[in-house]
Formats: C-alpha cells, sequence, structure tokens
C-alpha cells in the first residue's frame, strides 16, 4: 500500500484506541474479568499424554489390546510390599485377593490381574517381599486420569498385614500433571518478583515497571480461556500451561519495552503524549505487530504434527502471541495517553545513584557501549563473523550423537511414589517384560500362528517369545516379543521393523515402548519438512515486507538457526549425558523425549526472530533516513541493544522459572529456551548481525526491481515506509543527537 494509505490506516487506529482510552481500559478491564471465568478449571481438563502419533500401527494395536486383552496393557500397579511377610502366607495372601477382588469390581477397571490369583512369577518379586497387583483403567487419557485419582487413594496405605503404594503408567502420568500444576504456581510465586525488580531497574519508573505485567495478565488469562474451549473439542497437553506463563509474560515484557521506550524518545523530543503515541504506534507499533506474527508463524508449525502435545503448543502459543500484541496495541496505547510525562514517575533507580551523578549520563550509557561494540564488530567483522560462527558450531557438536526415546517415570521426582514403584519392578520384578513388543495377531488361525511365531523368535536380537494368548474374539491374538536391549536402543527398535517385515498370512499389528518410539519418530520426520518449510517461507516473507531486502530475510532466517546450536548441544549434553544431573536435580536416561527438540526449535526461533525484527526494523528505519549502511547498524544497535539485553535476561529469568520444575522435560524445555534467549540477544544480534551486514554491504539491502515494487506497494516499514527519492539523508530529528560514524563507509 502506499504511504498515504499507510499513514491513513496508522492514524485511524490510532484514533481508535486512543479516542476514549477510559473506556479502552474499562473494557480490558472486563474482558480479563471474563477471561478469568471462561478459563477457570482449563488446568484439569488438560492432558498429560499425546506424545504417541495417532494413526500409526502401535497406535492401533495398543487401542485394540486394551479393548480385546485389558489384561495385556495394565496402566495401573499395585505394589503390594508383605512388610517381612512371604508373600503366600495365609494372611498376606487373603488381604491380596480382597484388593485385586474389590479393583476387578469397579466398573473402570478392566483386566484385573493378581500373583495371589494367577500365581505367575513375573507379578512376585524375587526377593519375595512384594507381589504385584495389575490392572487396566478405561478410556482415553482424560478418562484414565480421572479415574486413577480416584481409585488410588483408596488402595494407598495400610491394609491389614500389607502396604499398598500405587503406580503404572496412568499413575505416572497423572503424578506429572499434579507436579507441573504446583511447579507452574511455584514458578510464578520465584519469576514475578524478580521480574518486576528487573523492570523496574531497566524501565527506571516503577509506573512504567508495572505495564509490562498488566500486558502479560491479559495474555494469560485470556490463553487460559482459549484453551479451556480448545478442551471442549480436542486434547490439550498439560505442559501447554508452562508455554502459557512463560510466553505470555515474556512477550508482554518485549513488547510493552520497545512500545515504551519509543513513547519516552517521543516525549523526550517534544511531542505531547497522544502524538507521542501516534508516532510510537506508526513505528514500533508496526515493529510489534511484525514480530508477533513471526512468533506466531513459528509456533503455529507444530500444527502440522499429528501428536497433540505438539499442537497444544500451537494453540497455546499462537494465542498468548497475539493476546500479548493485541494488548501491547490496545490496552498499552490508551494507558501511555493517560500517563503521558507519569510513565517516568517513581524513579526508583536514584535510590542507587550515588556522588551525585547526573541521571542522563546513567541512562545514556548503555546505548553508547552497544554503540562502540558495533563499531569494533564492523571494524574486524571477518575475524567476528568467522569466531562466533565456529563457537556456537563447536557448541552444537553434543547434539550430533542425539539419542531418541520416550517420557517414562524417570522423569518425576526421586521421591515420588509412581517412580519408586515403577523403579522397583524394573529392579526386582527380573521377569517383567518392560520393554515388551507386542504382536496382535487378527484373523489367524492356530497353526499359521505357530509358524509365525517361530519366526520371529529367529529373528535377530529376539530373546524369547511368549504366548500366543487367545481372545474371546475369534481368530484373535497376541505375542509378546522380548528383544535384547532397552526401547531407546537402536537394536529393539531395528527388531520392531524385521517384525513388521515377517509375512505372516494374517493381519498383524506390532506396538510396545520401542514400537511407538519408531512410528513417532517417523511422523515427526515425515511432517518436518513441512514445519521447517511453514516457519521459513512465513520468516522470509516477513521479513522482506518489513526490510524490502532479499538478502535480509535468508541472513535473519540462517542467524536464527545457528542461535540454536547451543541450545540444542547443551540439551544433549546434560539432560542426554548426565552433566549437572546432580546439580540440576534430574536422572538422566540417555535419550531425549523425541518430540522435545521440535518444540523447542519453533519456540527458540520464533523468540529469537522477536529479537532479530527489533533490531532490523530500527537498522531499516535509519537506513531508510540517510542511506548511511554502516551508521544505521551503529544506530539501530545503540537503540535496541540495551533494550534487547534486558528483554533476554527478564525472559530468561521467567524461562529459568520454569526450568527449576521437579519433571525433566518441562526443565530441560526451560533451561533451554532460556540459554537460547540468551545466546540469540548477546551473540547473534551483537556480533553476528553486525559483522555479517558490513561484509555484505550496501548489497543487504538488494531486491530485484519486480520485488522492490511489490515491497514499495505493500511493504510495511518502522520508519512509515521505504526511502524515496528526494529524501533527505543525515538530518537528525528533533531533540536526537547522532553518534559519530566509522570514517569508511559501504
Amino acid at each position: 500500500m502506499s504511504d498515504v494509505n499507510r499513514a491513513g490506516a496508522v492514524g485511524g487506529w490510532t484514533r481508535a484506541v486512543t479516542a476514549r482510552p477510559r473506556l479502552t481500559l474499562l473494557l480490558a478491564l472486563l474482558f480479563t474479568a471474563l477471561t478469568v471465568v471462561a478459563g477457570s478449571g482449563a488446568g484439569g481438563r488438560l492432558s498429560s499424554g499425546g506424545f504417541e502419533a495417532p494413526g500409526s500401527q502401535s497406535s492401533y494395536a495398543t487401542a485394540a489390546l486394551a479393548d480385546r486383552f485389558p489384561g495385556s496393557q495394565p496402566n495401573l500397579v499395585l505394589l503390594v510390599d508383605t512388610r517381612g511377610a512371604d508373600p503366600d502366607s495365609p494372611a498376606v495372601a487373603a488381604q491380596g485377593r480382597e484388593l485385586a477382588r474389590r479393583l476387578a469390581a469397579d466398573p473402570d477397571v478392566a483386566g484385573v490381574s493378581s500373583y495371589w490369583d494367577t500365581g505367575a512369577p513375573v507379578l512376585r518379586a524375587e526377593d519375595g517381599g512384594s507381589a504385584m497387583i495389575t490392572a487396566r483403567l478405561r478410556g482415553d487419557d482424560d478418562a484414565v486420569a480421572r479415574e486413577v485419582k480416584r481409585i488410588a487413594p483408596a488402595y494407598r496405605g495400610t491394609h491389614g498385614p500389607v502396604r499398598v503404594t500405587v503406580g503404572g503408567t496412568a499413575e505416572v502420568l497423572h503424578e506429572m500433571q499434579s507436579t507441573i500444576q504446583q511447579d507452574l504456581v511455584r514458578a510464578e510465586m520465584i519469576a514475578l518478583p524478580i521480574t518486576l525488580v528487573l523492570l523496574v531497574m531497566v524501565f527506571g519508573s516503577a509506573v512504567a515497571a508495572l505495564l509490562p505485567l498488566g500486558i502479560g495478565i491479559i495474555a494469560i488469562l485470556g490463553t487460559s480461556a482459549v484453551l479451556r474451549g480448545i478442551t471442549g473439542f480436542t486434547d490439550v497437553s498439560v505442559f501447554a500451561e508452562n508455554l502459557t506463563t512463560a510466553l505470555g509474560l515474556g512477550l508482554a515484557i518485549d513488547y510493552a519495552l520497545f512500545i515504551v521506550r519509543r513513547f519516552r524518545e517521543e516525549l523526550a523530543a517534544g511531542a505531547a503524549p497522544r502524538p507521542a503515541v501516534a508516532t510510537t504506534l506508526r513505528t514500533a507499533g508496526r515493529t510489534v505487530l511484525f514480530s508477533a506474527l513471526t512468533v506466531a508463524a513459528a509456533l503455529s508449525a507444530m500444527l502440522v504434527f499429528p501428536q497433540y502435545f505438539l499442537r497444544s503448543f500451537a494453540y497455546a502459543g499462537v494465542a498468548v502471541v497475539l493476546l500479548a500484541a493485541g494488548a501491547a496495541l490496545i490496552v498499552l496505547p490508551a494507558a501511555l495517553v493517560l500517563l503521558g510525562d507519569r510513565v517516568n514517575a517513581l524513579d526508583l533507580r536514584a535510590l542507587l545513584r550515588r556522588g551525585g551523578r547526573p541521571a542522563g549520563r546513567t541512562a545514556a550509557e548503555p546505548g553508547a557501549r552497544y554503540a562502540a561494540l558495533a563499531r569494533l564488530v564492523m571494524r574486524r567483522a571477518p575475524a567476528f563473523a568467522i569466531g562466533a560462527v565456529a563457537a556456537l558450531l563447536l557448541l552444537g557438536l553434543p547434539f550430533l550423537r542425539v539419542q531418541f526415546g520416550t517420557a517414562d517415570d524417570r522423569q518425576l521426582p526421586a521421591a515420588a511414589e509412581a517412580r519408586t514403584v515403577q523403579q522397583h519392578v524394573r529392579q526386582d520384578y527380573a521377569g517383567a517384560p518392560v520393554g515388551a513388543i507386542t504382536v496382535l495377531a487378527e484373523d489367524t488361525d492356530t497353526a499359521r500362528l505357530a509358524d509365525y511365531r517361530r519366526r520371529v523368535a529367529a529373528l535377530p536380537g529376539v530373546v524369547r517369545v511368549e504366548g500366543p494368548v487367545v481372545g474371546k474374539e475369534a481368530g484373535s491374538a497376541y505375542l509378546t516379543v522380548v528383544p535384547d536391549g532397552a526401547p531407546v536402543d537402536s537394536g529393539p527398535q531395528r527388531v520392531v521393523g524385521e517384525i513388521r517385515a515377517v509375512p505372516a498370512g494374517f493381519r498383524t499389528s506390532v506396538t510396545g515402548q520401542a514400537a511407538v518410539l519408531v512410528d513417532t519418530k517417523h511422523a515427526i520426520a515425515q511432517r518436518l519438512p513441512w514445519a521447517a518449510g511453514v516457519i521459513g517461507l512465513v520468516t522470509l516473507l516477513l521479513v522482506f515486507l518489513l526490510t524490502g531486502s532479499v538478502v535480509v530475510p535468508v541472513q535473519a532466517v540462517l542467524l536464527n538457526a545457528l542461535s540454536l546450536t547451543a541450545m540444542f548441544g547443551a540439551v544433549v549434553w546434560v539432560f542426554q549425558d548426565g552433566h549437572l544431573s546432580r546439580l540440576l536435580g534430574f536422572t538422566a536416561t540417555g535419550s531425549i523425549e523425541t518430540t522435545l527438540p521440535v518444540l523447542m526449535f519453533c519456540v527458540a526461533f520464533g523468540l529469537s526472530m522477536d529479537y532479530g525484527v527489533f533490531l532490523l526494523s530500527r537498522i531499516k528505519e535509519e537506513y531508510d533516513r540517510t542511506g548511511d549502511h554502516q551508521g544505521s547498524i551503529v544506530f539501530g544497535l545503540r537503540r535496541t541493544g540495551g533494550l534487547i539485553t534486558a528483554a533476554a535476561i527478564i525472559l530468561a529469568v521467567v524461562m529459568v522459572g520454569v526450568g527449576m520444575s521437579r519433571v525433566a522435560n518441562t526443565k530441560m524445555l526451560g533451561l533451554g529456551i532460556a540459554l537460547a534467549v540468551l545466546m540469540d540477544a548477546m551473540v547473534i544480534r551483537t556480533l553476528l548481525v553486525p559483522a555479517v551486514m558490513r561484509l555484505t554491504g550496501r548489497a543487504t539491502w538488494w531486491a530485484p526491481p519486480v520485488l522492490r515494487r511489490f515491497h514499495d506497494r505493500f511493504g510495511i516499514s518502522e520508519g512509515g515506509g521505504p526511502r524515496t527519492p528526494g529524501t533527505a539523508v543525515g538530518a537528525p530529528r528533533s531533540g536526537e543527537r547522532r553518534d559519530p560514524e566509522p570514517a569508511s563507509r559501504n
């Protein structure tokens, strides 16, 4: 669109949000109250599963086995500690049978199997100190969560001569869900006060510091209401709550910092509050809009994956980004119109100043330091570019040995009851095929099944084959294949493929932990190019619309991807290999949950682009105004370097709060993204971007004529549009002091 149309659109928007600022704030307060009501109880409706690929062979087999052979897929374990007595003693046996009878009588329970009813050695500990009762809870993840919450307290504790603890996947997921919700509250209690202190230090004003928190509250509560609504149509992962809080607060701070900083600049230049807001929306407001669209695009890429664990983060992420941007572009301008110069009130930093140092000097120093850094980097651009790239690639090398796995009870704290039960089963019930592969056979007969069993048993890597267990339904049975190695090892995963390749003459479906892992990896690999394509194309388009260059968008995508190498390397070195596990309080399993790298990439890439758009918009604004390539880089880093660093530190604090979770995957998510954000702000934006833009020179802003015309018509820049012929260059705006620029310029 033309500059006139752009100005008209922004002017209309400004009048809409600032004409009646008190009404705007009142409506925002009403909206927030409604979201509190609409989002109440959202946490209780979230699910803790969603890692498997629906529609896969393992997913079908798991559901069919649960329906036809409930005993083959137990998800509830009652570990019965005999307290030193023999499990076969009359008193213990009577109590064990009574517990199993009660459990079997529950209408939500199927397939109960106990040592005292079956005599199966696999259900008795090798040391004779305990025995097991296993069962299958009916229904989907949500139904199972409700059932285990009701059933577990009735059995947990002392029953006559025995003591019962509860485990199984149902209880593991229930404890994981409740632990995450408790940790989320704790993270908020820790992160919010620290964030407020940091905001006061950054803004220098208690009044200005409260504005981002208000924006964040609107975004978080609004997203909770959105998730509550989505749970009525599909499953939503409980992990999405963590992203909602972290992104809602982090992005609200980013957007408010950028808008308030620009508003203060306009006030300092002599503008009245309403014109200052108009200029802020026309410049920083556009950047915030572009940034939000870029982050939302990166997060929406997770919608292409079939696992609802990943899709849930797209629901939460897109909602919280758009709500944070909406609040920053509607509520915040209204508040700034009313506050005016009072946005600088209650300057608490004055209490920390000593020796009568002028306030202005402290405020100006960060920008001057970033300008000096930009000049230094550009003078030694090849050295900085090569050194930074080499360092980032070196930090990312551990990711080359990544091993993908599935989440299990070891995600929980060591003292969690469900984890101790599962650990007890692994250690003391040696005959239990914990990592077994289950083969469902349909439309078969005894002779063909026996021949198939022999061929499967002859496969390399198969320790033994148990069964077949024949069901009541004609022609339906299942085999249990015990492979050599843990499910996350390559051997059992190879065995899954070989079993699936064995000709049977009837329908077979393979499931089990190794099979689920194989199908999950296949589903992610199949959809990953689509997700990367969505992120790449949308990012290229948006950055082109912002800058009018075809070089800058490519640089942005490549540098953003490079900023994530340290995160992925650290994830493997710390969480897979176990370094720092004692300090951070988690148990290394030797693998990384398959879906988490995808999630971390989408979130971290989006947040990196957030900072990239902030920096590029100011560089482009200055370049349009002056035509000075190197000077615009210095200007952009001087104006945004401190702001980006401050925003990154505050967001990292929020993510570290998430990373203090007692659940290992949540810990990895929070700490990994915190590291990625800091690396992006302190290495990519301050070192690599100036170095690479210096090396590409004026070619940085090149675009073919057809795309240049397209940008002239539809593009948006913070300065209000591309520089047109006849635009004066080099003249500072009113009230602005220009930094001296390097002597040699491109």
